[in-house]
């Protein structure tokens, strides 16, 4: 019993190392492949970050008209907060996307 498990064991072992040598390559094909897929991701995403910057930018712009309407002091704060977020998503994304494509 112990025989037989011991070459059912040497026969596995054999068959992982001659899988191995077949399966060495020089990966330029797949490192191709990969930054193919990846620069695919940048146009929708993007996009993503653009209408981010849209939404953010309506939600500030409320919140803005909101503080202002209430005759609240701290509206240039609020506005220039707000102002900055939506200016920060839309320039990362432009930057991103020139430094990566």
């Amino acid at each position: 019993m112990k025989k037989q498990r011991k070459k059912v064991l040497l026969t596995a072992l054999g068959l992982l190392l001659v899988v191995s040598v077949f399966a060495q390559g020089n990966g330029a094909s797949g490192i191709n492949e990969a930054t193919q897929m990846v620069t695919s991701y940048f146009d929708p995403a993007t996009k993503l970050i653009y209408a981010i910057g849209a939404v953010v930018g309506l939600i500030g712009g409320v919140k803005v008209y909101n503080k202002f309407s209430s005759g609240d002091p701290d509206t240039s704060k609020t506005a220039a907060s707000w102002f900055g977020a939506c200016i920060f998503l839309i320039v990362a994304a432009t930057i991103l996307r020139s430094f990566f494509l």
